[in-house]
């Protein structure tokens, strides 16, 4: 979740869910489960709470159910999760709840958006109100409610075959526009906690359990190190972030002393491997360099134009190398492009690669960049990627590429910002 500095922000704060509906004849046992969630993290300038439940209007024989002590059901008061359970017990019962959500932060939460889901029984009608689309819900206790009627439908005039019912509702805050912007830090946890499943942003790996990686043609990755852009490829299992420098530092050989065409093995050290770790290093910062994590990298040889992502990642781990800086992989590559049906291995890349181009932000806007991937055709062909999108491999030796450098930052780094090119996020 980006919970950034910005006046802007997208949470997500409450749902009710599991809506269910027990029916007999002449009874019905009602439950309801409000959720806020994606607060958690922010810290002690946004804190939203449930603070309230409380039953009005009870028509008929509706009542709030009660456990073998004699309690209402009724949970969930200063926390993020309420619920409660209803009894109705016949045509025309209803009740309603007013569920009090508090701001006890410092920061104001405009209701940007309510949606509703459609609820799937007849026998029972849920309505909502209380809240409206661009209401504030103001900082230090400002209050709002929801409220939840539930009600046994008079048009039932016998037992439904239909005994459960569905419904979500789902409140979708952002900071409220105006006043000082906040200084709200985050980490690589609070990134992994606003994963999308589609369009540009942040997805889980579906292949390395615990990973992330960012896909897309444009998915506000964008990090500043060593005062310069970087973007992000991936929160790694261990909270570490991997990065890679957003413009070339020149073009140079992958290497020069192995033979007559060079040899493509990174671990060797290949000449590239040994500038980017020395010189290439040494002209960082210390702070930049204090940041950066020795990390395992993955630089087995791959197969040309293969058809199995999975089979491709299982080659890279087959040889590693430890080291301070390197390259992108060629599955980092094809994990960053959003359009997985076209553009899902190597394969589909150079079938598909003009419209892989458009949904992959790490195509070069010119010539081409190099992977630390070997080619397995020979031991001097590495892979590179051009700026039409293509994949392919080229000499270690005779061929100068642009390169882009790539380091894994330690884990528990705080950032500020949006992650955006305008506003790219800061290590603070």
């Amino acid at each position: 979740m980006r919970i950034s500095a910005k006046k802007k922000r997208k949470i997500i704060v409450g749902s009710l869910c599991a809506v269910v509906l027990l029916m007999a004849v002449g009874y019905a046992a009602f439950s309801s489960v409000l959720n806020i969630k994606g607060t958690s993290s922010i810290g002690s300038n946004w804190d939203i709470a449930i603070t309230a439940i409380t039953e009005k209007n009870i028509v008929g024989g509706a009542s709030t159910a009660t456990n073998a002590t004699g309690d209402k059901k009724i949970t969930g008061i200063g926390t993020l999760t309420a619920s409660f359970e209803t009894n109705l017990v016949s045509p025309k019962d209803s009740i309603e709840y007013d569920i009090t959500i508090t701001n006890k932060g410092t920061l104001d939460a405009k209701l940007d958006k309510i949606t509703l889901t459609e609820p799937n029984n007849e026998a029972i009608i849920f309505t909502t109100s209380g809240l409206t689309e661009g209401s504030v819900l103001s900082a230090n206790n400002g209050t709002a409610v929801l409220t939840v009627k539930v009600e046994y439908s008079n048009k039932v005039t016998s037992q439904p075959e239909n005994t459960k019912g569905n419904l979500t509702v789902t409140l979708d805050y952002v900071q409220n526009d105006g006043g000082s912007i906040p200084n709200v830090p985050i980490t690589s946890t609070d990134l992994m906690s606003n994963t999308v499943t589609s369009g540009d942003g942040l997805y889980a790996d579906e292949y390395e359990t615990g990973r992330y990686v960012y896909k897309g043609t444009d998915p506000n990755n964008y990090i500043t190190f060593n005062d310069e852009t970087w973007k992000i490829l991936s929160v790694e299992n261990d909270g570490s972030l991997k990065i890679m420098k957003k413009d070339s530092i020149g073009n140079m050989a992958f290497d020069t002393t192995g033979g007559t065409w060079g040899l493509n093995n990174w671990a060797r050290p290949a000449d590239l491997n040994t500038y980017l770790n020395n010189d290439y290093y040494n002209s960082l910062s210390d702070e930049a360099k204090s940041l950066i994590q020795t990390h395992t990298w993955s630089v087995g040889s791959v197969t040309s134009n293969n058809t199995d992502l999975l089979a491709q990642i299982e080659s890279e781990n087959q040889a590693t190398w430890t080291g301070n800086i390197g390259l992108m992989s060629l599955s980092d590559f094809i994990k960053a492009n959003k359009n997985t049906e076209e553009c899902g291995n190597l394969s589909l890349n150079t079938t598909n690669k003009e419209i892989c181009k458009a949904t992959n932000y790490m195509v070069p806007t010119s010539g081409y960049l190099w992977t630390i991937a070997p080619a397995t055709v020979a031991s001097f062909t590495v892979f590179r990627v051009a700026s039409n999108g293509a994949v392919d491999t080229s000499f270690a030796k005779t061929n100068a590429i642009d390169v882009f450098p790539v380091v894994y930052l330690k884990s528990g780094i705080q950032l500020m910002g949006e992650g955006t090119g305008k506003n790219p996020y800061a290590i603070v």
